[in-house]
């Protein structure tokens, strides 16, 4: 049978596709890359909240939980703080190439993972583990290189693009491990209760913290926001549910397993790259992805 942490992982990986193409979109409906940022925080954190509130009140002990900790804020803000630059970063990026390698860019966050766990949380990866991680950067690599021009100009690999990619891979990365961190400080047995709890207090904040941003430097973004709620809420739900799944998986595995198997979203983003917004792919890119498929399988085998 299939572990939790694995299912929890391709199901978070399948809506978070979902959610950057809705994004993707909002970016098309006028909103800035605040808003359309904003939007996956402001109509996500009431329904992180009230998971939450359902998950400890019909499986916490007593309907009640111990107050998060110092060492729990601090994981979670600094987690939270990197997820929204990162999300800036990613939702810049898909002006500059197409979205199955705009998303690529992003998982240049892997092999920082796998470092910083073992730094800061103390995580332990064997050798098969980090040979699994390194190829899937070697796919990531051959995802990275720019198609040529049409004409005929010399294209080079460190352009604005990859600069974007290798920024919000690197933010994504110390999310994942702030949010890790945050989940194992949580004071329950329950891993749904670890993450729900988790998800609601680090959503709310990156909310609060979103809104007082976009209030200083685009006043009138809240508004258009607000105003195209029939797009943004859906953006704000996928949201959620997949952060949800991320963090479920975060109280179960080494993040850096979870963000390796979390490549697979390359191949879910090629999918929505061709049949959606029917881009073409390079041959290289497909290689890339192909040798992506080789490090996830890996990943699940050695965990398994």
């Amino acid at each position: 049978m299939m572990s939790p942490w694995i299912l929890a992982t391709l199901a978070a990986a399948a809506v978070q596709t979902v959610r950057f193409s809705l994004q993707r979109q909002l970016k098309g409906a006028g909103l800035s890359t605040g808003g359309a940022t904003f939007s996956r925080f402001l109509f996500g954190f009431p329904l992180a909240c009230l998971a939450a509130a359902v998950l400890i009140a019909t499986q916490g002990k007593g309907g009640e939980i111990a107050l998060p900790n110092a060492r729990f804020w601090a994981f979670g803000i600094a987690g939270g703080i990197a997820q929204i630059a990162a999300t800036f970063c990613t939702v810049a990026l898909f002006s500059e190439r197409s979205f199955a390698v705009g998303i690529a860019f992003t998982k240049t966050e892997t092999v920082q993972v796998a470092l910083f766990s073992t730094l800061v949380l103390g995580d332990r990866i064997p050798p098969l583990g980090y040979l699994a991680i390194v190829i899937g950067v070697a796919g990531v690599i051959l995802l990275s290189r720019p198609p040529k021009r049409a004409d005929g100009g010399k294209v080079t690999v460190f352009n604005r693009a990859t600069l974007l990619g290798l920024i919000a891979g690197a933010l994504f990365g110390a999310s994942a491990i702030g949010y890790r961190g945050a989940t194992l400080e949580v004071a329950s047995t329950d891993p749904l209760i670890r993450a729900a709890v988790a998800l609601a207090c680090v959503t709310t904040f990156q909310t609060v913290a979103m809104a007082l941003w976009l209030r200083w430097r685009d006043p009138g973004e809240l508004t258009r926001v607000l105003g195209a709620w029939r797009s943004t809420a859906l953006v704000g739900l996928t949201g959620v549910a997949g952060s949800f799944g991320w963090f479920t998986a975060f109280t179960l595995e080494n993040a850096a397993y979870v963000r390796s198997l979390g490549q697979i979203e390359l191949l879910f983003s090629f999918v929505v790259s061709t049949l959606i917004f029917r881009e073409r792919s390079h041959p290289r890119e497909v290689a890339g992805m192909a040798v992506l498929v080789v490090s996830i399988v890996m990943i699940v085998w050695i965990s398994a």
